[in-house]
């Protein structure tokens, strides 16, 4: 066997080793032997040089009938943080987490212009983050940017509601000399969705704040298509000739089921401008105004959910929005109107993880970067019988 070869093998049986100890653990290494099919002499070898690395810590032993007791392998999750931000059209929020996404810390920044102080001032916030953070052997692994927008290579192509400078996250990487990744926000929340709630392979997540993205995991990938758009589902057309919107076409979803379309609506049924929190309350207390947007948001969430059904075929649609973390039982009326119309089953489930779905995506993309592990689980799924 080529010297090349076996140094791709090892290099194989390396991530799949720290996979396991993260997955599994914590794990001895006679276990870790028997659920990869590998010798105990190579498991031996490579756990020891995770061991001198510090990416993984021998923490106590396990029980055993008789002969010595098995040592317990886990990763070593102070070892280094990731850091992932969101970026809305009102602010930023901040999280810094550890390498096995817990730990987490949040901050809340309210921005009012997205020009070129911008920079400076994410670029303050994210030293601070940074500075504030326990000291560890990796430090920062890496920065996760989630925008509300279209993205590819890296760059900002597309955002309805603000302007980023389309080279963000490579001004950002080269000041700090971190990677820094940019992602579309919806397509993060199916991540942190999958990685830290929902045990389904083919899924999407259905994200609705200030427009209304759709991130798509097929075969556990995310699906881009060929040029960033793939899951754009607020830009599709449901309404011939409706009303304008930003992308230039008319009668888009976003414009009848985003929250700033809703809270348009109200307002001008109202007479004057109603908060999100306004609205969740005059729903509450049975407001006819509000019942009305509620309906109109049944009525062309329907429409969208049903393409999506007859296009994709997921195991699992997961909806993030102030109307489903509120109104949960939403989800339920969905999936039972589609499911009589359909005559196949179909699950529909509001968000677990909710406002934190993008930011625990971005930690994800980092943790997954820097662990360079193929299937990483972050916390236990939930189960069907969770749901």
């Amino acid at each position: 066997m080529q010297t090349g070869s076996k140094e791709l093998i090892r290099d194989i049986n390396f991530h799949l080793i720290l996979e396991a100890i993260i997955n599994e653990g914590p794990i001895s290494r006679a276990a870790l032997a028997k659920h990869l099919g590998l010798t105990k002499a190579t498991v031996s070898s490579i756990v020891q040089e995770l061991l001198d690395s510090g990416l993984v810590r021998e923490v106590g032993s396990a029980p055993a009938e008789k002969g010595r007791k098995p040592i317990l392998l886990s990763l070593h999750q102070e070892a280094g943080y990731a850091l992932a931000v969101n970026i809305e059209t009102t602010g930023i929020t901040v999280m810094s987490a550890d390498l096995l996404g817990t730990g987490c810390r949040l901050r809340q920044y309210p921005v009012r212009a997205f020009d070129e102080g911008f920079f400076s001032f994410l670029l303050e916030v994210l030293k601070n983050t940074m500075e504030a953070l326990p000291p560890s052997r990796y430090g920062v692994v890496g920065i996760c940017l989630g925008v509300h927008g279209v993205s590819r290579g890296n760059r900002m192509i597309f955002a309805p509601y603000y302007s980023l400078d389309a080279d963000l996250a490579r001004r950002l990487m080269e000041a700090l000399n971190l990677p820094v990744y940019l992602y579309n926000e919806a397509n993060l929340s199916v991540l942190g969705e999958r990685a830290f709630a929902f045990n389904y392979p083919d899924m999407i997540n259905i994200s609705i704040h200030s427009g209304v993205g759709m991130g798509i995991l097929i075969n556990d990938h995310l699906y881009t298509g060929a040029n960033g758009f793939a899951g754009e589902l607020g830009h599709t057309i449901v309404e011939p000739d409706g009303r304008p919107c930003p992308c230039g076409n008319l009668g888009c979803l976003e414009q009848y089921i985003s929250e700033r379309a809703l809270l348009l609506e109200l307002s001008q049924r109202k007479g004057y401008e109603v908060s999100l929190d306004e609205l969740i309350r005059l729903s509450r207390d049975k407001d006819p105004d509000a019942l009305f947007v509620h309906q109109l948001f049944l009525k062309y969430m329907s429409i969208g959910l049903n393409n999506v059904l007859n296009t994709l075929n997921p195991d699992l649609i997961v909806i993030n929005s102030s109307f489903t973390t509120y109104f949960p039982d939403i989800a339920r009326t969905l999936e039972k109107s589609l499911n009589n119309r359909m005559g196949r089953p179909l699950k529909i489930r509001p968000s677990h993880l909710q406002d934190t779905a993008i930011l625990l995506g971005g930690i994800y993309v980092v943790l997954k970067e820097f662990l360079k592990v193929e299937n990483l689980r972050l916390k236990p799924a939930v189960t069907e019988n969770d749901m």
